[in-house]
């Protein structure tokens, strides 16, 4: 349940029938009022609610602001709502306090909700896909893809807890250019291998990392030098057929370990073999966005915007990686019917954006409403105050691999996840493995262990936590508490908040802020020596507490130790 939605509205609903009221015994005058705005005020001192209605509507009414709020404060009933008083300040801002009915029942539903604290149910779900990582199967991953991983990851967390129906997907590019160059460059290598060096002259152009002489020696141990013996084609069947599936486990594998579960790996190849690509271009041919020029068909991008049209068909009768983009997204919508689709791609993709979307419009898919594109900015890793680009194991390009080598998982996605994806951010090696209070992951996991401790030690001295039902909650006056169970109830919202913007980074922030109003509270309100009463009502706030930090973690795909 969402408790500060829950007051927001029901402070709409006051300030409307005191106008309705008002407007009944001549107070005001009679006219229609737009959305009555209820907002979180500047400062907290001024209330927990304010309505800027009487500036809103004074124009409409003609009065002075101060002079229409004064008339809605004196026709407002309070009476068994979550309020304890409403003030009128400055030109005429109406501003609501909470009593202490909407505390005790905030915290109590915090506690009784437990691990599905925060989640919202909506009547009507959106069945949303969000893509992310699909990365080339032809080597290992970069930087971009774990920070993508971790974005793509706690988006799809939030918006499932925001009600959404979502799924997670891997799109596998296991064909085209890509893939005849994978094969060029593992046939190169082992034919060195085979042969020496000098046997064949390796392109420039052909992948030259480590893991391509790797796996030519694989394919050395296995099966010597009978590849030799196979024409070109049987030699690139044998090598894709090796190599991709190699590639695309130790993806698995590295994603496992890094926390991410797909619930689907779609290849791209399926798309040609099911005849999808030729289909989709043809219904963009019927649809007069595409010409023929050289041979080769193009789609008129420039239509669209674009400061160049796209070859969807090259001349020599292959489709290109654009032609199948777009049938794979026709898949996502018109197959498997998802009402939206969230892709989380890297920045230097922004041209590529808007031709996808028309395209799909094209096709009657409305892809410019229902295709968002959530563009990466880079990441800059540092240590020591320098940027490191190399493994120190390898002396090779830093991979994901190599940075769970280095760092714990859990601080890898707590700060990849610490900035907005169009932010360009620096990763702190140094600061990621720190245990103190500058580690915004520590501080956040410290506070949960903290409060596991508090508890664990009233139990050891014969004060077990109690029922919530059988505690008197009205107790917590002191502003410390009061402030701890604000922060705790605007949980629901902040998930909403960031799953509509679209930015799972929201959830670090209001960890780490939960993290310092309890370590305020801690340091202010003592619990295990207060009076009894008290000391049940503070461990029902340790308990909310705790609950709300492991699920906001959680989301992160972040464990809450217990003690550290």
């Amino acid at each position: 349940m969402n408790f500060m939605e829950n007051a927001r509205i029901q402070a709409a609903n006051i300030v409307k029938a005191a106008y309705d009221k008002a407007v009944l015994t001549g107070s005001l005058p009679q006219a229609e009022l737009q959305k009555i705005a209820v907002e979180t005020p500047k400062d907290a001192s001024n209330g927990d609610w304010a309505s800027t209605v009487a500036m809103q509507c004074a124009k409409l009414l003609r009065m002075p602001p101060r002079k229409i709020a004064e008339a809605l404060v004196e026709n407002m009933e309070l009476d068994g709502t979550y309020f304890s008083k409403v003030d009128i300040a400055g030109a005429g801002f109406i501003n609501f306090t909470y009593n202490m009915d909407w505390y005790k029942n905030a915290l109590k539903t915090a506690v009784l909700e437990g691990e599905n604290y925060g989640k919202t149910k909506l009547e009507n779900p959106e069945k949303i896909m969000v893509e992310f990582v699909s990365a080339n199967p032809t080597g290992p991953m970069h930087m971009g893809n774990a920070r993508g991983g971790v974005l793509g990851d706690c988006l799809a967390e939030v918006l499932s807890w925001a009600g959404h129906d979502v799924t997670r997907e891997f799109y596998i590019n296991d064909a085209g250019n890509q893939v005849d160059k994978f094969a060029h460059s593992v046939e190169g290598r082992y034919i060195q291998i085979i042969k020496g060096e000098d046997a064949i002259e390796f392109d420039p152009s052909w992948y030259q990392g480590a893991d391509i002489k790797e796996l030519a020696q694989m394919l050395v141990d296995a099966h010597g030098d009978k590849l030799l013996d196979m024409t070109e084609e049987e030699r690139f069947d044998a090598i894709v057929g090796f190599g991709l599936p190699h590639n695309i486990e130790k993806m698995q594998r590295d994603l496992a370990r890094y926390k991410i579960t797909y619930d689907v790996w779609f290849r791209e190849s399926t798309l040609h073999q099911s005849g999808a690509v030729e289909e989709t271009v043809k219904m963009l041919s019927d649809a007069g966005v595409t010409y023929e020029k050289d041979g080769a068909l193009w789609l008129r991008s420039t239509a669209f915007g674009a400061e160049k049209d796209d070859v969807l068909r090259r001349a020599n009768g292959f489709y290109t990686y654009f032609a199948a983009d777009i049938a794979y997204h026709r898949n996502k919508f018109e197959t498997r019917h998802f009402d939206r689709v969230i892709n989380i791609w890297g920045a230097d993709h922004h041209g590529h954006v808007a031709r996808l979307q028309r395209a799909l419009d094209a096709i009657g898919l409305n892809g410019s409403e229902r295709l968002e594109i959530v563009l990466m900015q880079l990441v800059r890793m540092m240590q020591g105050g320098e940027v490191v680009r190399m493994s120190k194991r390898t002396g090779k390009s830093l991979t994901l691999s190599d940075l769970l080598d280095e760092i714990p998982v859990d601080a890898a996605r707590f700060f990849f996840n610490s900035r907005a994806a169009e932010t360009q951010m620096e990763f702190d090696l140094d600061l990621a493995v720190k245990q103190d209070s500058e580690n915004p992951l520590y501080y956040v996991q410290y506070a949960h262990a903290r409060i596991c401790s508090v508890i664990k030690g009233a139990a050891e001295n014969g004060h077990a936590l109690p029922n919530v039902e059988d505690v008197d909650l009205t107790v917590l006056t002191e502003n410390d508490e009061k402030a701890l169970i604000r922060i705790i109830a605007q949980l629901p919202e902040e998930i909403i908040s960031a799953a509509n913007d679209r930015d799972p980074s929201q959830m670090n922030k209001y960890g780490v802020s939960l993290a310092a109003q309890f370590h305020r509270f801690y340091n202010s309100c003592r619990v295990n020596d207060a009076e009894p009463a008290i000391r049940d009502a503070r461990l029902i706030l340790c308990k909310a507490a705790a609950q709300t930090i492991k699920n906001v973690l959680g989301m992160i795909g972040v464990d809450a130790p217990e003690h550290m």
